[in-house]
């Protein structure tokens, strides 16, 4: 008897020694999810990459948490006459990340166009929706189909700097691409949605169904 209880006391023992072993990785893995890992290699792959594609150009390169965001200044991107058109010289940086996505379809890329707080809201949102989509239009050239590519006009919502200054409101006025895996596409394009347009929609869908009834 005194035996079997000498037995199931070392057993037990081992089994505690085994979890106490283990309980420390597995809190470790819980902390650090499988997905954080996998966008950390991703950003650590693309950003040496988008480095050399922006090379000589005077776009900015930024690492966002899940995100590596591209940065256009407006005032030396965009023909000054015609707000939507792009200057040339901003083709080769932009087509070289455009090529550089194309290759893989794991990788998606969302267009914000951003403008400063001079004139009303809605011209703002029309002028920096072009602008973000003549530079969308570059990545639709390189085979971006809508599920890998959005593009969203914010007008003057997300500023860089105070609109009080010339210096001010040329960091707001500006073009950023932000690059994705495809797999966080929807969520990460559902933080720059307009409630405004999103409220209509739901409005114009009741009055469809009461039409309707």
């Amino acid at each position: 008897m005194n035996l079997l209880k000498s037995v199931s006391l070392i057993l037990c023992l081992m089994i505690v020694g085994c979890s106490s072993q283990d309980e420390k990785p597995a809190d470790t893995a819980a902390v650090v999810p499988a997905a954080a890992k996998i966008d950390k290699a991703w950003l650590d792959e693309y950003e040496p990459r988008l480095r050399e594609a922006l090379k000589d150009s005077r776009f900015e390169l930024e690492r966002r948490d899940h995100l590596l965001v591209i940065t256009a200044p407006v005032d030396s991107s965009f023909n000054p006459d015609r707000p939507g058109m792009l200057l040339p010289v901003t083709l080769g940086p932009i087509t070289r990340v455009a090529k550089l996505v194309e290759k893989d379809n794991k990788t998606a890329v969302i267009v914000l166009g951003h403008a400063d707080s001079t004139g009303s809201d809605k011209i703002n949102r029309t002028i920096s929706r072009e602008r973000a989509g003549a530079v969308a239009a570059i990545f639709r050239l390189s085979g971006l189909k809508h599920d890998r590519l959005r593009i969203r006009g914010l007008g003057a919502d997300k500023p860089r700097a105070a609109n009080d200054s010339k210096e001010g409101r040329a960091l707001n006025r500006r073009v950023e691409m932000l690059l994705t895996p495809q797999s966080t596409l929807l969520a990460t394009v559902a933080e720059y949605n307009d409630p405004t347009v999103e409220t209509t929609q739901v409005a114009v869908a009741k009055v469809s169904e009461t039409e309707k009834k």
